[in-house]
């Protein structure tokens, strides 16, 4: 076992489940102390006890433009200072041209582009040199997948800011990069808005469309995220690496 992040403190926001819970035990494998932020209360508790002993959970909503300042004034409050952000809250909410409304349009953008932008604005004071950030980004920015557009333009967003805040940050020392999953198995997927047979429908068309013939694990995207935000990866910046089973690649 590696011990990239000992004596570090590192924020995943999103960290009670998925991508982000996986991401927050293996870094506190490494030696991390591990802030996490949600929105529920009852999971952040449950992570926290899965994490380790050596975590702060805070519930904090990034949909809600006021929840930045909230977060980066209790870190300040405690006397923190971070190593390591990897920016993983996120919705998915997949739909027709014709029935996507403004809920959902805003919904999509308030946490995925507003809420992560100014969090990043917010948390930057906060930041040792040599910090690294990571966004979680999708394939779907890339690929025109029906029914994702909205979700895509988003996460096309956090690709764009990958360059323009790493040109701006990199005067702190500050670095910013994007993983970007293909279709991997986490309970977002329950949460799409669809009916199970839909959800199953869907998934099998996914998969067949997947050359390594597979979703990818959560454990397997908390890995990558390891590597962009340790010194392993301190050569690269305002890149986006692409982990999708070769499904955008092939």
């Amino acid at each position: 076992m590696m011990n990239r992040f000992t004596n570090k403190t590192v924020l995943v926001t999103g960290g009670n489940s998925g991508i982000g819970l996986a991401t927050a035990i293996q870094y506190a494998q490494e030696g991390a102390r591990v802030v996490i932020t949600g929105r529920d209360q009852a999971t952040l508790e449950q992570a926290k006890t899965l994490i380790g002993a050596n975590t702060i959970a805070l519930q904090n909503d990034q949909g809600d433009i006021k929840a930045a300042a909230e977060l980066a004034r209790t870190l300040t409050e405690q006397g923190i200072k971070l190593d390591a952000i990897f920016l993983n809250a996120g919705v998915a909410k997949f739909a027709p041209l014709p029935d996507i409304d403004e809920a959902l349009w805003d919904q999509t953008f308030n946490v995925n582009v507003k809420g992560a932008f100014f969090t990043i604005q917010a948390l930057t004071p906060l930041l040792n040199p040599g910090a690294a950030i990571v966004l979680n980004g999708s394939i779907n920015a890339h690929i025109g997948m029906p029914s994702s557009s909205v979700y895509a333009a988003s996460k096309a967003a956090l690709i764009s800011f990958a360059k323009t805040l790493s040109a701006e940050l990199l005067p702190l020392g500050v670095r910013v990069n994007v993983v970007s999953p293909g279709p991997v198995s986490t309970p977002l997927y329950g949460r799409l808005g669809m009916e199970t047979a839909q959800l199953e429908q869907m998934a099998k068309a996914i998969q067949e469309q997947i050359p390594l013939n597979r979703f990818g694990t959560s454990e397997e995207l908390a890995k990558t995220v390891l590597f962009m935000s340790s010194t392993d990866s301190a050569f690269i910046v305002g890149t986006e690496l692409i982990a999708d089973g070769g499904m955008s690649q092939l």
